[in-house]
């Protein structure tokens, strides 16, 4: 099953990262070949990608009501991974895994930036749900300016036994909840093997998720909103990580 991928910038770390087969590469006429759109036609030449200049009434056509930019991949689906191979990743660059786990989170745009962000801050992988939950679709993809084409993403039908499985793998398991029980985030030890979870839009996590977890953490509020946005959160978690471990994945 193919998709199509829109957008500069998704478009280009799709060709970087490689792991897609490119079916069809369409590049609107007349359109300047500087910038980011200069690097996807010089990478398409350079692994020999013949890519096609056509109109951009056709490529409204092919993706429409969306910013495509002037260019449109037709590529491979979404490869997703299994859990093992995070840990190995984890193995491999001698460092304590970080994987980011999502609770029935729902909202395309609030998973492309919480990709984005885990994918920046050096994170070995990020598992989602099956059902009930966003998968990497062309939207999401846009949505993390194409970050999750270099990330390791994972589907599973069960979290918690998925959770119960990193324990076993010597990882804690720390809920991003605005609960009682909560440590403030930067009260938390964050430096070890850890899977941060970060739970819907809406109601959060789920209780026997919340109940599997090491322990919780939470944000401060001060101001007379008492709530983030799930990636807002999610992201700050992910950066107060990087910085208790040192930022040992600045070189990545």
């Amino acid at each position: 099953m193919s998709e199509l991928v829109y957008g500069r910038n998704p478009v280009y770390e799709c060709l970087r990262a490689g792991r897609r087969s490119i079916l069809r590469l369409l590049i609107a006429q007349n359109s300047k070949e500087t910038g980011t759109l200069g690097e996807i036609v010089r990478l398409a030449r350079h692994k020999r990608l013949s890519f096609q200049r056509v109109d951009r009434h056709q490529l409204d056509r092919l993706v429409p009501n969306v910013n495509h930019q002037g260019v449109v991949a037709e590529v491979s689906a979404y490869p997703y991974v299994e859990i093992a191979e995070m840990l190995a990743i984890a193995r491999e660059r001698a460092q304590s895994p970080l994987l980011l786990l999502l609770d029935c989170l729902q909202d395309p745009q609030n998973l492309g930036t919480l990709l984005r962000t885990a994918q920046v801050v050096g994170a070995h992988g990020v598992v989602l749900l099956e059902r009930r939950a966003a998968s990497i679709t062309p939207a999401v993809v846009n949505a993390s300016s194409g970050a999750c084409e270099h990330l390791r993403v994972a589907q599973v039908v069960n979290l918690v036994q998925t959770m119960e499985r990193l324990k076993a793998e010597n990882l804690w398991i720390a809920g991003l909840e605005d609960v009682p029980e909560a440590q403030l985030l930067w009260n938390a030890d964050l430096r070890g093997p850890i899977a941060l979870v970060v739970g819907s839009e809406g109601s959060g996590i789920r209780r026997l998720v919340r109940e599997r977890c090491d322990f919780m953490i939470r944000l401060p509020m001060f101001g007379q909103i008492n709530s983030l946005n799930a990636a807002v959160a999610g992201s700050i978690a992910l950066y107060e990580i990087l910085r208790q471990r040192g930022m040992q994945n600045e070189h990545l």
